[in-house]
């Protein structure tokens, strides 16, 4: 399997190995989303005003990066690998090294960089992920390094003695 895009079914620990590929598909931002996300979630005047924005640093109204988290995540749960049990997450690394703008298209593309089956509990394990969410110019505006806790289908089994004669 060269991608790991959902096909109806259910993905585990198995399923996963390093180098695997996805891509979700498109997203366009709003302005009107970014200045409601921004109302609810992180009030500050690159986020809610344009014109306040053009003050800024940025030079113009951009999407909160915890609002480009949020869509990462839901190009992931309708267009990524389909975890078996659900996209359960253990921790994540996240940068913003470019804004999001009103009307860029994200998509998100992924890879598998390591895939651990837990010692202490063998019926699940962590897949790592890097996931590249960017513009529709290529232009990577959020990296994300992520941990995903994944059940197995079924945990290893012990080594067996050879027969004796």
């Amino acid at each position: 399997m060269s991608d790991t895009s959902r096909g109806g079914e259910r993905l585990y620990l198995e399923d996963f190995r390093v180098g695997q590929r996805f891509r979700t598909g498109p997203y366009t931002v709003s302005e009107q989303e970014i200045r409601a996300f921004a109302a609810q979630f992180d009030p500050q005047p690159m986020h809610l005003d344009p014109v306040a924005a053009r003050a800024t640093r940025f030079g113009g109204l951009i999407a909160s990066g915890w609002h480009t988290g949020a869509i990462m995540m839901r190009l992931l749960v309708d267009a990524g690998p389909a975890f078996a049990g659900g996209a359960v997450g253990m921790g994540v690394e996240v940068t913003w090294p470019l804004p999001v703008r009103p009307a860029d298209t994200l998509h998100v593309e992924g890879e598998v960089i390591e895939v651990v089956r837990s010692r202490s509990r063998p019926d699940r394990g962590r897949v790592r992920m890097r996931l590249e969410t960017r513009n529709q110019r290529g232009e990577t505006v959020q990296l994300a390094v992520t941990n995903v806790l994944v059940p197995a289908r079924a945990p290893p089994q012990p080594p067996q003695p050879p027969p004796v004669s």
